[in-house]
């Protein structure tokens, strides 16, 4: 089992691939029913804007970081990867950012919550230890 586990020091290679298994699954489900962007995306208003295609753009958007994310937890020594995954947390955290706060279609809640915190600590770990894998 430990043949398929990053092989690089530190916490941060794990934790991608943590979270690049847990996107592949919220992409599987996006795509299955509406029930996983419907949680995200949980606000009176957002209730009609959550569709069957805009369910599925969520689930490709997800599915396209995690094969990212999963990328860069084996070649995490990689700057322009290290890059990439980052911008990809960058990316979650302000889209998420702005669908709670400029267009009220997520509310300050559990699920909101779980997804604000992954993409904000994921950021800030990976700029702080940004010098520690790419040198």
């Amino acid at each position: 089992m430990s043949s398929y586990l990053p092989t690089h020091e530190g916490l941060l290679p794990y934790w991608l691939l943590l979270v690049s298994f847990f996107a592949l699954s919220n992409s599987i489900n996006s795509y299955r029913s509406l029930r996983w962007p419907r949680q995200t995306y949980a606000s009176p208003f957002a209730a009609s804007q959550v569709t069957p295609f805009a369910a599925r753009v969520y689930g490709t958007w997800t599915f396209l970081s995690a094969v990212v994310r999963l990328y860069a937890a084996y070649r995490i020594d990689d700057p322009g990867f290290y890059a990439l995954t980052l911008g990809t947390f960058v990316i979650s955290l302000l889209h998420f950012t702005s669908e709670w706060l400029v267009y009220g279609t997520m509310q300050a809640d559990a699920g909101c919550a779980t997804v604000m915190l992954v993409a904000a600590g994921s950021t800030a770990w990976m700029v702080v230890q940004r010098g520690f894998y790419c040198g």
